[in-house]
């Protein structure tokens, strides 16, 4: 009977990737990535120095009964060998638990056929943007019932972090780690000036370094003059927005904050390249033609290999973007629930990615991770945290996928003058709601 399933099951995922590449392309359901990237506010208030204490964690699985626990995930190259090896340490301190992973490649497909079948994994390592649909078709559960409490996320995860795992009021996933972007400045063209702590500060530096420097810029984004919504979205949420689009499908486009964002955008662009990439951005960084660079982590491999004296400012609200575990609904079904659980509670603990962080230069969700001494002393990791820190989780809502197209063009068109930040975002507003009704 079980090879029959599991036979079933692999005809279906070929059938449905079969019909999948023959749809009509939509809107992404993640933002859009970064062009030829490898692969994530005024400043945020004073941290304390230590991190609350969490809550206890077992040091050992809660059963002795022999278990094998499937994750399906996400992680490859270079960055999945140190946490293949956290596993081993897992399974090393729990002889009786077996940690099975694997990476499918079309894996929304995947899981709908396999844990409906009983065939699907345990734990999903996931982004956190994937959570309103998993849990509207019941592939995983929450975790509320398992006893985890926001007085538990909040004691020990970063704050994005912890309302991106939060979705309709209850907890669908833990979460591991966070990506997002802050401006990153060549500290050789910045000189002895002081740095902006607000973003009107920011335009203010911009239009005195243009005035002073007519073929420069004060700040490149490749979100500038793009249809990027999640490149200029710090200067949209550093204004007040709370997000595009929430959790109930209310949107927050045609707002008094986002138009003052917009105003600033309008304003940028009399001080600022009229095109901007990532290409453009890099190169101008290291050419001393941009004094600063509004971009991500998977950008500083190539900013120190140009040879960049660079520092990183956190400034604006940016779209954080968290990757999770989710406790499937196969799991419980299995009876492997508690030990699972366990493996998340493990996984995403202070101590393991902290290890995480120094190998893979990963920027932590666990607050006491980011405040690890050897982490801390990292300048990089160091000041992402600080970016992230008061930044808007990627929304975890299937109505999110709306948001991107009319952001994105109201931006273009404020950008270019082709209309008034009002004008550009009233329509925004429009799409972004008609298409939401669509959904409902």
């Amino acid at each position: 009977m079980k090879r029959a399933l599991i036979a079933l099951f692999f005809a279906a995922v070929m059938v449905l990737a079969a019909c999948g590449s023959n749809q009509t392309a939509t809107q992404p359901t993640t933002a859009p990535a970064p062009a030829e990237q490898p692969t994530t506010a005024p400043a945020p208030a004073e941290q304390p120095t230590t991190a609350p204490a969490p809550a206890e964690q077992p040091t050992t699985a809660p059963s002795a009964q022999q278990v094998t626990i499937r994750i399906w995930h996400q992680w490859d190259g270079a960055y999945l060998t140190a946490i293949e090896q956290a596993f081993r340490d897992y399974e090393a301190a729990n002889p009786n638990v077996k940690i099975d992973l694997s990476k499918p490649e079309d894996v929304s497909n995947a899981l709908n056929v396999a844990i409906p079948a009983g065939e699907g994994p345990d734990i999903i390592g996931w982004a956190n943007d994937q959570i309103g649909q998993q849990a509207l078709v019941g592939n995983i559960v929450a975790l509320n019932d398992y006893g985890i409490t926001e007085d538990f996320l909040r004691s020990t995860y970063e704050p994005a972090a912890v309302n991106g795992v939060i979705w309709q009021g209850k907890i669908w996933a833990l979460p591991e780690t966070q990506e997002g972007i802050a401006l990153i400045y060549n500290k050789s063209v910045v000189g002895d000036m002081q740095l902006p702590s607000t973003l009107d500060e920011l335009l203010q530096m911009a239009k005195d370094f243009r005035a002073a420097n007519p073929d420069k810029t004060f700040v490149c984004n490749q979100g500038f003059g793009g249809n990027d919504a999640y490149h200029v979205a710090p200067i949209y949420f550093g204004y007040g927005v709370p997000s595009y689009v929430d959790d109930e499908g209310n949107v927050y486009v045609n707002t008094p904050e986002m138009i003052k964002g917009g105003e600033w955008l309008a304003e940028m662009s009399k001080v600022s390249f009229s095109e901007q990439s990532y290409d453009i951005c890099k190169a101008a960084l290291a050419e001393g033609k941009a004094a600063m660079w509004w971009t991500g982590p998977w950008a500083i491999a190539g900013i120190e290999q140009d040879g960049v004296d660079y520092g990183i400012l956190p400034l604006g609200k940016p779209f954080v973007g968290i990757k999770t575990l989710m406790l499937t609904r196969n799991a419980v079904e299995r009876g492997n629930a508690e030990v699972a659980l366990d493996i998340m509670k493990y996984f995403t603990s202070a101590e393991v990615q902290a290890k995480l962080a120094l190998t893979n230069k990963t920027v932590p969700a666990a607050t006491a991770a980011l405040q690890n001494p050897e982490v801390a002393a990292l300048p990089t990791l160091a000041g992402f945290g600080a970016a992230l820190n008061l930044g808007v989780p990627m929304a975890n809502t299937p109505f999110a996928s709306a948001q991107w197209g009319p952001v994105g063009e109201a931006s273009v068109a404020i950008w270019t003058g082709a209309q008034t930040p009002a004008e550009a975002l009233a329509a925004a507003q429009q799409a972004i709601e008609a298409a939401i009704m669509q959904m409902k």
